[in-house]
């Protein structure tokens, strides 16, 4: 009893923290820009405290940074939540969600609307009507639909399958984003570019609506499949010993990460490595069990996200990097790190 109270009193103390690290750096994102207008302002056009605020102050920080803060958010973690269900799914810890199709299908989506639609729209008003997001939310539910309908079969879903056609299924999509690429005109193609790469800069109102929604619903279904998830860790005939419907875990586990993804990536782009590296970092603290681990996960993700965004926009300003680099520079060497303590142990 003894040792299960110093369990839940050390989680407590790691969401707390995350949480007052998170909120720091939300301050710091939605106070700094390549406008500089500094927290007190901040705050006092968040809370309409100070009157004698500029307007164009209060427009940019209730319409544009807190907006784009918020997205990141959520965007972020919902990543890290779903990159630590993958690698529990495929007890694998190179595992990434986008290592099943969804992301490539997402991008495929998102290019066929940007460069086959936007002459016929115009870029501006394609772009702000969320028709590139549709597509790409599209796309990947037919590539997780496809991928799912060819590893499954009367006996059962093989998750071996369901990964390589996920290989393939990119490589296809791979495939028709070069060609893409190849006929797109100049307006398209810097587009395709900047979306490919990762931006937060299309956050609204409206898109956070449906953003929040989808982060709820995951951080429930993962919290409900947190204990069975942990038995599959020791194995699928270890988990049916234990009464787990081990197919219908795996079905629902694949159905709600591949929507999580699906949707991150219609509201954000492609943003790589905070569902592989993020888990890593959280399961340092948490250790293996997911009922740890996933709400770690899920704030360190969305603060990895904001730091990275926060970064993007201020480092070059008023010029911003795409977020993907940024955190593809901060994930990639730490991934290595990580790699190099554990190589021992994933040989």
């Amino acid at each position: 009893m003894e040792h299960l109270m110093t369990r839940r009193i050390s989680l407590r103390v790691l969401v707390a923290i995350s949480a007052a690290l998170l909120y720091l750096v939300m301050a710091g994102s939605i106070a700094l820009g390549p406008m500089d207008i500094g927290f007190k302002s901040a705050f006092g056009a968040l809370l309409q405290l100070d009157s004698e605020l500029p307007e164009y102050a209060r427009v940019i920080v209730q319409e544009v940074r807190l907006p784009r803060t918020l997205l990141a958010i959520a965007v972020g973690g919902m990543l890290a939540m779903c990159g630590a269900v993958m690698q529990g799914l495929f007890r694998n810890p190179l595992a990434d969600p986008g290592i099943i199709g969804v992301s490539a299908g997402a991008s495929l989506g998102a290019a066929i609307a940007i460069v086959l639609l936007g002459g016929v729209v115009g870029h501006t008003a394609f772009l702000t009507l969320g028709t590139v997001p549709l597509f790409a939310f599209i796309g990947g539910a037919l590539a997780t639909f496809a991928v799912y309908y060819m590893g499954t079969s009367a006996q059962g879903t093989s998750v071996t399958i369901m990964l390589l056609a996920g290989v393939a299924l990119a490589a296809m999509a791979g495939a028709g984003l070069g060609l893409l690429n190849y006929f797109a005109d100049d307006q398209a193609l810097r587009d395709l570019s900047l979306w490919t790469m990762g931006s937060l800069a299309g956050a609204s109102w409206d898109n956070l609506a449906l953003a929040y929604a989808a982060l709820l619903i995951l951080a429930l279904m993962f919290w409900r499949l947190a204990k069975p998830l942990n038995a599959l860790l020791l194995g699928e005939a270890e988990a049916r010993h234990m009464g787990i419907d081990v197919q219908r875990l795996k079905r629902k586990l694949i159905l709600f990460t591949a929507a999580g993804v699906g949707i991150t990536v219609a509201l954000a782009g492609m943003i790589g490595f905070i569902g592989l590296v993020v888990p890593h970092m959280a399961r340092q603290f948490t250790g293996p069990a997911h009922e740890r681990l996933l709400p770690v996960a899920m704030l360190l993700g969305a603060l990895l996200l904001l730091l990275s965004d926060m970064i993007a926009r201020t480092v070059v300003a008023p010029l911003e990097i795409p977020v993907g680099i940024i955190t593809a520079a901060i994930g990639a060497p730490f991934f290595l790190l990580l790699l190099f303590k554990q190589r021992g142990r994933l040989a």
